[in-house]
């Protein structure tokens, strides 16, 4: 058997991690954060143990970057879903929506994010899906009609943190509806925009348990071998 090339090793190597970010959002959310170890995620992902370490620096990492995936992901498939629009306002309303049904639809796993990004051994952790999420939300400001990108999404970044924080505290949590109200009055949005919550949700914007589609973990083809041997 001939040795695999460069280019299908590195897909390979790509698609490991794509299954221990899912493992690790899927665990999270259904065990919490102090339940779930890095050999729970290697098991899930069928991956090595040692890999975990080789593509993150710990557990919490992982998981940032894991839920930072299925935050940009969400906001995209919400921002491009049909019908399509370039229209500012109701671009806003998605994104608002986006986040806020994350805090709904997966109190625990949001929790946990929240909690991570307020320890001060870690804290927040650039990486690319956080940059993916950054890009998406400064688009968002900008067709909104901002002047000035760089002070408004910040701002933006840290009312849906805000929200998200409300809505997911223990015993007194703010209602999602009550949040997006003043998220929507905030930047003059209108009621019916975005998914309201008396509204039936389009497709693609309920709590899927199958997060597959967030994570390209497909089987890599393989060459025909029967074909080479000729």
């Amino acid at each position: 058997m001939s040795p695999r090339s460069a280019s299908v090793n590195e897909e390979l190597r790509r698609r490991s991690k794509e299954r221990l970010l899912q493992a690790a959002v899927e665990l999270v959310g259904e065990h919490g954060y102090d339940a779930t170890t890095l050999g729970d995620i290697a098991d899930r992902a069928g991956s090595a143990r040692g890999l975990v370490s080789y593509y993150f620096p710990g557990k919490r990492q992982l998981v940032q970057s894991a839920v930072h995936r299925l935050m940009h992901r969400t906001l995209e498939e919400a921002l491009e879903r049909e019908p399509r629009t370039t229209e500012g306002g109701e671009r806003m309303a998605r994104a608002v929506d986006a986040i806020l049904g994350l805090a709904r639809d997966r109190p625990v796993l949001m929790r946990q994010h929240m909690a991570g990004l307020l320890q001060a051994e870690v804290g927040f952790v650039p990486c690319p899906e956080q940059r993916r999420l950054a890009e998406l939300l400064r688009d968002t400001v900008a067709r909104h009609g901002s002047k000035d990108v760089d002070r408004d999404y910040p701002m933006l970044r840290a009312l849906l943190m805000g929200a998200v924080f409300a809505a997911l505290v223990p015993g007194v949590p703010m209602p999602v509806p009550r949040l997006r109200a003043e998220l929507f009055e905030r930047y003059r949005l209108d009621w019916d925009m975005g998914v309201p919550p008396d509204a039936e949700a389009p497709d693609g914007t309920t709590c899927d348990t199958d997060l597959s589609r967030f994570f390209a973990t497909g089987v890599l083809d393989q060459p025909d071998r029967t074909a080479q041997s000729k």
